[in-house]
């Protein structure tokens, strides 16, 4: 094995000798790298007085050697694989549910996405994992666990679950599907006609959907448009010269990207014929909002054709490409710069030139320069994307983020959703006094930082008082002023309740909530019906249709923005059936469905106009099948 590296590596050095007398080349230097990384690896191989990983130890060396390039340049290996997957498409094969691994209890869900094996196959949250696949899950780490979880769409996947509601211990055998992460997660019409869109990332398809569902609200009456960007950290920068597509006439320049030099210049168009190109439209952005995103508001702001608000972008104007590396594995690296119409880049850390610490600095304001908008208004680069009107950022507590980041609120939620079967409609679902004195007591016996900022920062005085020996003077004066500040975690979460409990309340709507596609409503969750995945895809067959006429309507129904594996409400369905001259009366199994489901823990309301709008199109579907 060591003759065959050697005799690869001599080949690689006469070829990158051929040329000549190019001793210093960068050719003839990298040859020589190679050599001796090849050396210093075989003698550790050879001679470490402990054994070594090969495996590791080029892994690390590797991580290391592309940290000293710029953060989002990495090496995938062929086990990381599904990452790139998620990346770009954001899809994986599994069983879809966020999850969490708690070393005293298993693999405990968290939510389950609508209309996934999770939902389907029934696990809510709070139910607890002990076995995967016979395997149980106390020896092994979050990561391993889901990647047991995850795997090929159509392949099976062995649970031993205990109920969170019922403690209930039983055997769960789930087919993994295609588990899709919608990064369009909301659109809908808001008041005085203005439509909606929520984009959370850029991925293969979002383009498409995002055209699909303009076109729906504009149907809807939409007259004015939102999209909000806030938190959206990028993607494909395709997907995002494709939305502007909807937006700008076709042929218009909305993006040029360049490498190490002019001859790497790429520019993008937009390709398609547009939706509309006069409706006024504002975008949302924030300090979370970066690259794909950035594209998109940028070139909307540089070509006057949206108002963006919010707060300055986060500045990532880099380029990534990915290619392969043999064995399965994958570079992800930076390749060029991007710039939006007006020419600026946004890019807002200078990666090239680090100080001597090895640190990087961000583009110092006098380096900025200016640049003009399609109508002649001044935007500067080298720091992300200045919005037209800026927005004053909310401020959260100290306590309040360590609530959540030590995942107390969370875990409060899933308490309250297995001792609560059924909650308010979302819109007024609130806690009452008694349940909010039930959080206090359970998160004060949880870990998390109370302290307020005015704490920390006078523990700062107070340390360097006592360095330069003013502590002693007045001791007493600190001692009082300490008193005051310090809180209990219980006093702490009663001063800080207006702020704590909207954000309790938003975590325990999460538990219950399926909304999906902007109709509010509640997942459907039954076993009675054969090789069904909903009460839909059953009645279709009651009516004499084959299967494929059923999975015609689910997927008729899902290009209407509509989901056929939730519930809307059992007596107007009932009324749209005897419409088709089906009695479901008749039939006791389907019958049974609606009983059970008015029953379950539903939280939300369909409005009338919602009710109507999915009855119409289920009869219309059904009828022209």
């Amino acid at each position: 094995m060591n003759r065959v590296i050697s005799l690869t590596f001599a080949l690689l050095l006469a070829l990158l000798a051929t040329g000549g007398a190019k001793a210093q080349s960068k050719e003839f230097e990298a040859g020589k790298n190679l050599h001796i990384y090849y050396n210093v690896l075989q003698m550790l191989q050879q001679g470490y007085v402990d054994s070594v990983s090969v495996d590791k130890l080029v892994k690390t060396s590797i991580d290391r050697m592309l940290a000293t390039l710029d953060p989002y340049t990495e090496y995938l290996p062929d086990e990381q694989k599904e990452e790139l997957e998620l990346m770009t498409t954001a899809s994986y094969g599994g069983v879809g549910s966020i999850i969490k691994k708690v070393d005293s209890l298993g693999v405990l869900i968290t939510e389950p996405y609508a209309g996934s094996p999770a939902v389907k196959y029934g696990l809510e949250p709070g139910d607890v994992i002990l076995k995967i696949d016979d395997t149980d899950v106390k020896g092994l780490n979050a990561t391993e666990c889901s990647n047991r979880m995850k795997g090929q769409p159509d392949t099976q996947v062995k649970f031993l679950v205990k109920k969170g509601r019922t403690g209930e211990v039983k055997e769960i055998l789930l087919t993994r599907e295609r588990i899709q992460i919608d990064n369009l997660s909301y659109y809908g019409i808001l008041e005085n006609n203005i439509g909606y869109i929520k984009l959370d990332g850029f991925t293969v398809g979002l383009a498409k959907n995002f055209r699909k569902r303009f076109n729906e609200l504009k149907e809807r009456g939409a007259q004015k448009l939102i999209i909000d960007l806030r938190g959206n950290g990028g993607g494909i920068m395709d997907e995002s010269v494709g939305i502007l597509s909807t937006l700008l006439p076709k042929g218009t320049k909305v993006l040029s990207q360049m490498g190490r030099d002019s001859s790497s210049l790429v520019l993008y168009k937009t390709m398609e014929e547009p939706v509309d190109t006069l409706m006024p439209v504002m975008v949302l952005v924030n300090s979370a909002s970066a690259s794909a995103s950035e594209i998109l508001s940028g070139a909307l702001q540089d070509l006057d054709r949206a108002t963006i608000v919010g707060t300055r972008t986060y500045g990532k104007g880099l380029v990534q490409t990915t290619a392969s590396t043999g064995y399965n594995g994958y570079l992800k690296f930076t390749t060029a710069k991007y710039y939006i119409p007006s020419g600026r880049c946004v890019q807002a850390i200078d990666y090239s030139n680090r100080n001597e610490d090895g640190s990087v600095g961000y583009i110092p304001d006098s380096l900025k320069r200016a640049f003009k908008t399609a109508s002649g208004r001044t935007v500067y680069d080298g720091g992300g994307i200045e919005p037209d009107h800026t927005l004053k950022v909310e401020r959260y507590s100290r306590p309040l983020y360590s609530l959540i980041m030590n995942d107390v609120v969370g875990d409060f939620a899933i308490e309250y959703y297995k001792r609560h079967t059924q909650i308010a409609p979302a819109e007024e679902f609130e806690l009452t006094d008694a349940e909010y004195d039930e959080f206090v007591k359970f998160a004060s016996g949880r870990e998390f930082d109370q302290r307020s900022t005015a704490e920390i920062e006078f523990e700062k005085v107070l340390k360097s008082a006592q360095e330069e020996a003013l502590y002693n003077h007045y001791k007493s004066e600190f001692d009082a002023l300490q008193s005051k500040l310090k809180n209990s975690k219980e006093q702490v979460l009663r001063l800080l309740k207006e702020e704590v409990k909207p954000v309790i309340e938003q975590e325990i709507v999460a538990k219950y909530d399926a909304a999906l596609n902007g109709l509010n409503v509640a997942v459907l969750n039954h076993k009675d019906a054969e090789h069904c995945g909903s009460h839909h895809l059953y009645i279709v067959r009651l009516l004499g249709k084959t299967r494929e006429d059923a999975n015609r309507v689910i997927e008729q129904m899902a290009e209407r923005g509509i989901a056929c594996n939730v519930h809307y409400k059992p007596l107007p369905m009932m009324t749209a059936y005897k419409a088709l001259g089906f009695d479901i009366a008749d039939y006791p199994n389907a019958y049974h469905l609606f009983e059970n489901e008015v029953t379950l823990p539903l939280h939300t309301k369909l409005k009338d106009e919602d009710v109507e709008y999915v009855i119409g199109n289920f009869v219309d579907i059904i009828k022209n099948l």
